[in-house]
């Protein structure tokens, strides 16, 4: 299911960036003169400047420019930790191999604690055979987590990683989809 999405996301994205935009419309009484439809509030602009990957605050301003509450709820040796708030779910950013100053970091891992769901350990393996993308485990406590990792480059521009946060979505959609109901996940998967 993910590997489809991901294959249908950017030939929808070139179609709506291909189609005309609709000029408004408003329609007034006779004799009486239209009142111009309020604008919408202005989105927030993507951050300026270079992109760095390999820094955490690079990630943290996307996902900033997109309403998401960030806080770095702590620092190891090399590990950096991000608790993410947005209205599509809470997770942790795990940024890892990092250096003693947060920075220069080598891969990201994105991890959600799922609602207890009816899937067993068994159906849990079977969906990370089918996911190209997303893994699913069970912690000590017994609790599932979707996750997502992704090594990265000083090279890794702002639009691939919003790439990755966009297959982390569709992680996130698909872990929730197959929590609810394993079985009928499971027989639809490619």
């Amino acid at each position: 299911m993910m590997l489809r999405t991901l294959l249908i996301l950017p030939a929808a994205m070139a179609c709506l960036a291909a189609a005309p935009a609709k000029a408004p419309t408003s329609k007034a009484a006779p004799g009486k003169t239209a009142t111009p439809a309020p604008k919408p509030a202005p989105k927030p602009a993507a951050p300026a400047g270079p992109f760095d990957a390999t820094n955490p605050q690079s990630f943290m301003d996307l996902l900033a420019a997109a309403g998401a509450k960030l806080q770095t709820s702590r620092k190891e040796d090399d590990a950096v930790f991000v608790a993410v708030t947005s209205a599509a779910a809470s997770f942790s950013m795990q940024f890892a191999g990092c250096t003693p100053q947060g920075r220069a970091c080598k891969a990201v891992l994105l991890d959600n604690a799922m609602e207890r769901g009816p899937a067993t350990t068994a159906q849990m393996n079977a969906f990370n055979q089918t996911s190209v993308m997303c893994r699913i485990y069970q912690d000590r406590g017994g609790v599932a987590h979707v996750v997502y990792s992704a090594i990265l480059f000083r090279s890794t521009t702002r639009d691939d990683a919003a790439t990755h946060l966009l297959a982390w979505q569709g992680c996130l959609a698909d872990g929730r989809d197959f929590m609810r109901d394993p079985i009928g996940y499971l027989a639809n998967a490619a």
